[in-house]
């Protein structure tokens, strides 16, 4: 059973806040943050938001590798034992990125393609 969060839990989480550098950078979090109407100075706050937009992001990108590798589109170690495998790059499409959105509530659509 998880023990209920407390005021001192928060203090130390938010402490450890000002030394985390976020890989989004706070003055990209901070602008969109503006955009959207919040305007604040706590850095804290906006790399709370960089932490959540990171954690949102390495979610989709995992369950789009996942659909990759159940597409077949995994790297693949097999092959005779004579020659080292290449080692093939991931690519983002978007046939793997729409079903990983889709997981998380998010509906996207290729625009139509005119001649």
């Amino acid at each position: 059973m998880n023990k209920p969060i407390t005021g001192d839990d928060l203090l130390t989480f938010f402490k450890t806040l000002d030394d985390f550098t976020p890989t989004l950078p706070d003055s990209l979090t901070a602008h969109y943050l503006s955009q959207s109407g919040l305007q604040t100075s706590d850095p804290r706050i906006i790399r709370l938001v960089s932490l959540a937009a990171q954690k949102f992001l390495t979610e989709v990108a995992s369950d789009a590798l996942t659909h990759s590798t159940m597409r077949g589109n995994a790297p693949s170690t097999s092959g005779s034992t004579s020659k080292k495998p290449k080692d093939k790059k991931n690519c983002l499409k978007m046939e793997d990125l729409q079903p990983a959105l889709k997981d998380l509530g998010i509906e996207v659509k290729k625009p139509a393609y005119y001649m």
